[in-house]
């Protein structure tokens, strides 16, 4: 099984580290690209040229491949389900009209400073379930984002449901996207629901349960493989 991992709004494949070994040891293939910002830069980006970026990584992998996307990533998977055989989404942005279930948020800039406006000390903040280590180069990895590309998102994005198999995990203490959004998700699209008590909004992928998350996610798909050959 081949594995296209998205990464969320400001952050880049790396997030995916640990999770990349944890499915290579269990022998899947796993491509963990950048989103990248449009020719004419970040302030013109828009989800439709992430979207695209995602279709276009996807198809390019062999079947049977997996879509496993976290926050923004995960909405990006969702959309493009037609094309996956199977979904992982890690606390991803809600389609509509369950986008309504986010916490009402000002406008964003043309270019969010992520990068820009990064503190060691707000990374620990956003990643209390993580370790120093893991605190410390998320500090030096996060990104700037589009903030056009959020508005559209937050605003809700209509997506077919998925005919293909769906693992949903959620973080109990997720301020982004709360797990109750989540959930309300996961039963409309008849996915298997996954609560992570006491996990914040990135630590299924950084924090220090990350590779025990990771393990549930090959299960899940070791099932379904079983589940076909059966």
């Amino acid at each position: 099984m081949n594995a296209l991992m998205i990464h969320g709004a400001g952050g880049g494949g790396w997030e995916w580290n640990v999770w990349s070994r944890v499915f290579r040891a269990a022998g899947l293939a796993v491509s963990a690209p950048d989103l990248q910002p449009a020719a004419s830069g970040l302030a013109n980006t828009r989800l439709v040229d992430y979207l695209a970026q995602v279709r276009s990584s996807a198809v390019a992998l062999p079947s049977p491949r997996v879509l496993v996307g976290a926050s923004l990533g995960g909405l990006l998977a969702l959309a493009n389900a037609d094309i996956a055989d199977a979904l992982v989404l890690v606390n991803p942005l809600p389609p509509s009209p369950w986008s309504a279930l986010l916490p009402v948020r000002e406008k964003f800039p043309e270019v969010i400073p992520w990068r820009r406006d990064a503190s060691l000390a707000g990374t620990r903040r956003a990643l209390p379930d993580a370790d120093e280590a893991a605190c410390l180069f998320a500090f030096r990895h996060w990104r700037d984002e589009s903030g056009a590309v959020i508005e559209e998102a937050i605003a809700g994005v209509a997506v077919a449901p998925p005919s293909c198999p769906v693992l949903m995990i959620a973080s109990e203490r997720d301020d982004e996207v709360p797990a109750s959004a989540s959930a309300v998700v996961a039963q409309a699209v008849s996915a298997e629901f996954l609560l992570l008590p006491g996990a914040s909004h990135v630590g299924p992928l950084c924090g220090r349960e990350a590779a025990a998350v990771a393990s549930r996610a090959v299960a899940f798909l070791n099932n379904l493989v079983l589940r076909v050959g059966n």
